[in-house]
C-alpha cells in the first residue's frame, strides 16, 4: 500500500516550465499566474481599467450593410 510521508515532505513539480512575469519579467509565482507578485496583477489591471490596453477595430466602410436593407 502507500507509504505514511507527511506533506511537508512532498515536493510538487508543475507540468510546466515557470514563464516570466508578464511585467516585470521576474519569475512568475503560481499563487499570481502570469505575474510574480500581487503589485504586478494589480498594474496589470490598472492598465485594462485606466484604458492602456485596447483590442484594434477594422473600420468598414459600411458598404455590406446597406445591401441587405
Amino acid at each position: 500500500m502507500a507509504k505514511d510521508v507527511k506533506t511537508s515532505e512532498v515536493k510538487v513539480t508543475g507540468l510546466r516550465s515557470p514563464k516570466p512575469c508578464v511585467m516585470c519579467g521576474k519569475p512568475s509565482d503560481r499563487k499570481f499566474h502570469p505575474f510574480c507578485s500581487k503589485h504586478c496583477a494589480d498594474l496589470d489591471l490598472g492598465k485594462w481599467l485606466n484604458g492602456s490596453y485596447a483590442i484594434p477595430v477594422v473600420e468598414e466602410d459600411g458598404a455590406e450593410f446597406d445591401e441587405e436593407n
